[in-house]
């Protein structure tokens, strides 16, 4: 990324998610989009899974996750996923989602893994929010297609009550 102010390059701020030029201290701050993402813009060196589109760094909730600028995925890490779940749903203002059965097309989708190149497991999200998910067990990642992140975060608590589950609302 080159600097709005003078045109130097700009040295991401890891961490921070910022960018800044050395040479006259420009500062830039993306902004996050409708699901949180930070986008960063700093090329990897992984392709989408679903367009092939080279994927680049971006951060959610100051976590590390690739994004994917044209189909609007994510592909992370089982930890940052996990923590970015947490996160997201504790500071979530949105009202909870009305739940919409699984679609068994969606089981059906068969992708190939980023990094190693091996055929993901399309899955249930086995917390709440009825969204299917891609991983890849060798490689330990895990891809979001657009909005599954927001279906997940604004799903409805689930308790367990004796004879089966009950969904609650958020508070």
């Amino acid at each position: 990324m080159n600097c709005e102010n003078c045109g130097a390059p700009m040295r991401l701020v890891r961490d921070r998610d910022y960018w800044v030029c050395d040479y006259c201290t420009t500062f830039h701050f993306p902004q996050e989009n409708q699901e949180g993402v930070r986008v960063l813009g700093e090329s990897s060196h992984l392709d989408c899974p679903a367009c092939q589109t080279r994927l680049v760094s971006a951060a959610i909730s100051q976590l590390p996750v690739l994004y994917c600028p044209k189909c609007k995925g994510l592909l992370a890490t089982p930890e940052n996923f996990r923590r970015i779940v947490d996160l997201r749903r504790h500071t979530s203002q949105k009202t909870p989602h009305v739940l919409r059965p699984l679609e068994k097309t969606e089981l059906a989708r068969r992708l190939r893994c980023s990094n190693c190149h091996g055929q993901m497991d399309v899955h249930p999200y086995y917390g709440p929010g009825n969204a299917v998910i891609d991983s890849c067990g060798t490689c330990a990642l895990i891809w979001l297609d657009h909005g599954e992140l927001t279906v997940i975060v604004t799903a409805p608590e689930r308790e367990i009550r004796s004879g089966g589950w009950t969904s609650q609302r958020r508070r």
